[in-house]
């Protein structure tokens, strides 16, 4: 199926690891009009520099890459070149990666196991500046648009608690939590406990790493 637009064609970037996935989409987009190939990249270093060279309308772009991760080329590109639109396109699905690529600043996210007429359509709509999800991960991002994990996790927990937890995060001790709350080193503890119980969490170190990722912003 054949994409008509009344302008120049789409030039996009294809930056991917793998030789072989980079020729599979070069003959795949290169039978379309409205898809020019501009370049092709292997790593993040690579990507920023011709990005910088060729200024794609669209960027193709793996999440892993040897130099890297997507993420990084993601935010360096956009930085540099704000017009240029990022379409994620990877074999990785899971809440925190799809969050990652969206806190990055990608305009669309969709799977290697897309099919090419749906591919194409995506990279048109990326260009025209919409969002474009893979259906497989739409309800992934709408359960994290809908309860962002700052308003969702920590709203479990109370007041006194979030500043247990905060502190933990900062990696003191329950005696000097005790001591910065005014608080008895047990009083702490069962705080802790109730914590872990809230956040169905078994240690410290994971309670910590929670409330880095999910504590609210300023």
């Amino acid at each position: 199926m054949s994409y008509t637009l009344k302008k120049p064609p789409i030039r996009v970037l294809l930056v991917d690891d793998s030789e072989l996935v980079r020729a599979g989409l070069r003959a795949l987009l290169g039978v379309e009009p409205a898809i020019a190939v501009a370049g092709e990249a292997e790593d993040v270093a690579s990507a920023i520099a011709l990005c910088k060279r060729l200024r794609p309308d669209v960027v193709l772009l793996d999440i892993r890459l040897p130099d890297g991760t997507g993420f990084q080329a993601c935010k360096e590109i956009l930085r540099r070149l704000p017009a240029t639109h990022v379409l994620i396109l990877t074999s990785v699905i899971d809440d925190r990666t799809v969050d990652e690529a969206l806190k990055a600043g990608a305009h669309g996210y969709l799977l290697k196991e897309v099919n090419g007429r749906s591919l194409i359509q995506g990279i048109i709509d990326v260009a025209d500046g919409k969002s474009v999800l893979d259906p497989a991960i739409t309800a992934r991002v709408m359960r994290l648009a809908k309860s962002g994990p700052e308003h969702d996790v920590l709203a479990s927990l109370s007041a006194q608690e979030q500043r247990v937890l905060a502190l933990i995060a900062e990696g003191k001790t329950n005696k000097e939590v005790g001591s910065a709350m005014n608080l008895s080193e047990k009083t702490v503890k069962n705080y802790l406990s109730n914590i872990f119980d809230k956040l169905q969490l078994t240690r410290r170190t994971q309670a910590a790493a929670l409330y880095a990722q999910t504590k609210p912003r300023n």
